[in-house]
Parts: structure tokens; sequence; C-alpha cells
């Protein structure tokens, strides 16, 4: 970091609402959201691993996946919550570029961990017989150290441009997060570079994967068109409802607010968007996978008459 990079120690957090009558609700009714989001992911995460039906691949996966919405959920709602009751909305320089690094982490893993998930549900459908022998246990691990690893990277390169840039005597940012459109906004120096980084990893974390799910989608499409049984087409396609439906709210959220160029960026536009990806899809992946999904809601019942007869 240069000398004379920024004059500061702390960047000010404008956050969700300046509306003094709003803040008190919209503080019990994030807290809500949080409490839920964690409670159900938890509970995915302890019934996938209880229930030994649940010992496969594709809740190996989803285990991934509750607990990157529990990390990411918790990167950013407490300082979202403490900025909604206290007067000074106050995050440190460090703290910042620490909030930035891990919730960028957790995104890019989640992008490729569902191109992943996506994949497994290919394999499933499309090669039944060999499912077994392909996604062995080696793979899974293999795959899920992928997508992680994908995320680190992606998180190390933007944080590292992002907080070598000069902020002045800017250190107010008009966003409830450390994220890096608003970082690139009050930035006095040429973002150029920081923008063609956050095109061109946005394809490779944003893009491929979300084309390879396209590609994955498809080819489950017709295999399930080949099955003439009306409830084997339908039990397939139960199967992949879920995460459909995870990774429609998901990218679409993420590609917009991220894969576009900056002079497109409106913040107080944004801040809803990013709303979807950071708040409600981390709260509505334990929901969708439970109500869409019967070998999950047998599991809890399973559990459940279990602890009550102990």
């Amino acid at each position: 970091m240069n000398a004379n990079q920024t004059m500061f120690t702390d960047f000010i957090i404008l956050g969700l609402s300046n509306n003094p009558k709003l803040k008190t609700p919209l503080f019990f009714f994030l807290l809500l959201i949080y409490v839920f989001t964690l409670a159900g992911n938890i509970s995915i995460i302890c019934v996938s691993q209880l229930d030994k039906t649940l010992h496969t691949p594709m809740y190996f996966f989803l285990q991934n996946l509750s607990f990157l919405d529990i990390c990411y959920t918790s990167t950013t709602m407490p300082k979202m919550l403490q900025a909604l009751i206290v007067e000074r909305k106050v995050i440190s320089f460090a703290g910042c570029v620490t909030q930035m690094y891990f919730f960028l982490t957790f995104v890019g893993t989640e992008c490729v961990l569902l191109c992943v998930m996506s994949y497994d549900r290919c394999l499933a459908i499309c090669y039944p017989f060999r499912y077994c022998i392909i996604m062995n246990r080696k793979v899974c691990l293999s795959l899920s150290s992928f997508s992680w690893i994908s995320g680190l990277i992606n998180s190390i390169v933007h944080t590292f441009f992002t907080f070598h840039l000069n902020f002045c005597d800017h250190n107010k940012i008009n966003y409830f997060y450390c994220d890096i459109p608003p970082l690139l906004s009050i930035s006095c120096k040429d973002t150029s570079i920081n923008e063609i980084l956050l095109l061109s990893i946005g394809m490779f974390i944003g893009w491929t994967p979300f084309l390879c799910i396209i590609v994955s989608y498809l080819c489950v499409i017709l295999t399930i068109l080949k099955i003439k049984s009306t409830d084997g087409r339908q039990k397939a396609f139960s199967t992949c409802a879920s995460h459909i439906t995870v990774v429609v709210i998901y990218f679409g959220s993420v590609l917009f607010s991220y894969v576009r160029p900056i002079s497109r960026y409106s913040l107080s536009k944004d801040r809803v968007i990013s709303v979807l990806y950071s708040v409600v899809s981390p709260m509505m992946n334990p929901l969708i996978y439970t109500l869409k999904n019967n070998d999950v809601k047998n599991a809890m019942r399973r559990q459940f008459m279990f602890k009550q007869r102990s």
C-alpha cells in the first residue's frame, strides 16, 4: 500500500436506509431473516450428516452450499444490523478488506459449486448406471476443493487490486457492506484495470459456470424426454427442480451485480439486487430444498421421530 493512498483509517457505510422510521422494523426483519437462514442451513447440514440415506454426492454438495450460505451471510449481516441501530456507521479499513475478501470468496465459490451440482445431476440422470463409479468420494472432494480454490483466487485478485486504489478523502460507501462497485465509485484513481478484471474474471467465475449449467440441463431435458414413463419423467425432473430454482435466483442477481460495465452501475438500485443474493438467496435455499425435495423432508421426519422416541 502506498504511503499516500489514504488519509483515513475507517470507512463510513451509509447502510440500507437513512429513514429513522424504517430502521427499527428493518432491523428486526433482517434479524429474523438471519436467524432463519442460520437455522435452515444448519438443519440441512445436520440432517444430511445424521441420515444415512442422504450420504450421497448430491447431499455432500448440498452441505457445502449450506455451509457457504452460513459463511457469507455471516460476513455481511452482523455489520448490516449494527448499521441500523448505531449512529456512526463505521467499519475499519482492515475490517473492510477482510469483509470484502471473505464475501468474494464465498460468492465465487458458490458460483462454481452450483455448476458442480448441475454436473452431478446431469450424471445421475443421463448415466444412472455409471453414476456411482464416476462420482466417487475422491471426485466429490476434488470438485468441492476446486470450487473453494476458484473462489479464493477470485477474491485474492479483486481484493488486492481494489485496495491498492487511492481513495483520497472519500471514505463514505453508499452501500451496506464493502464490495467492489461501491469502492471503485469512491476511488480518485483510474479504475480501468479493476473494471477489466471485474469483467474478465467475471466471465470465468460467473458466465462460464452459468453456461455450463445450461448445457448440463439441456442434456438432462433431452434424457428426460426419452423416458417413456410419466412417473419416471416427474421423478427425474423433481431431483433438478430445487437446484434450477436456486440457480435462477442466485446467478440472475450475481451476474447483474458484477459482470457488466462499471458505467452502468447505479448503487442505489444495485443495493436491491445485492439483497437478493446476499440476504434472500441464503434464506431461500433451505426452504427450496426442503419444500421441493422429498428425500430431505422424509429424512427430517425420521430424525424428528427418532428424537421423540429418544
